[in-house]
């Protein structure tokens, strides 16, 4: 079967353009189309550079909210998101990213946006103003 790349199907084999250095535009599945899910799954395995998590990874993990995710499901623009819940621009920027995780305060309002942005968004709305100096 020739076409174009197929979603996880990575390691099948193509032909390489000589001219350009890039892979052609033909691929060849049948590589991949004759392994079973079984050999697949112990070929990524055997790749020691794409280990699954062991259970104590994954608790000693970080439950980090993602920023980018929760502000496009309210579909925000950034400077929307940033303006509407009170978050400096650039910090928003900096979370989603990456350059920088937001702090464990930080952490806990995100969840609460996310779960529930209307009541956060009349919260603010009520809490009192800074006066200008």
């Amino acid at each position: 079967m020739t076409g174009p790349p197929r979603p996880n199907q990575a390691n099948a084999a193509f032909t390489m353009n000589r001219k350009t250095n890039k892979p052609s535009e033909t691929y060849d599945w049948s590589r991949f189309d004759a392994i079973s899910d079984e050999e697949a799954g112990a070929a990524a395995l055997a790749d020691p550079n794409a280990q699954p998590w062991t259970e104590e990874q994954l608790a000693k993990a970080k439950r980090t909210p993602r920023v980018k995710i929760i502000r496009r499901a309210l579909r925000l623009t950034q400077e929307q998101f940033a303006t509407q819940f009170g978050i400096p621009l650039g910090t928003l920027r900096d979370w989603e990213q990456g350059r920088k995780e937001p702090d464990q305060a930080a952490r806990s309002y995100l969840l609460v946006i996310a779960s529930a942005p209307d009541a956060v968004r009349e919260a603010l709305k009520r809490a009192p103003q800074p006066q200008a100096a």
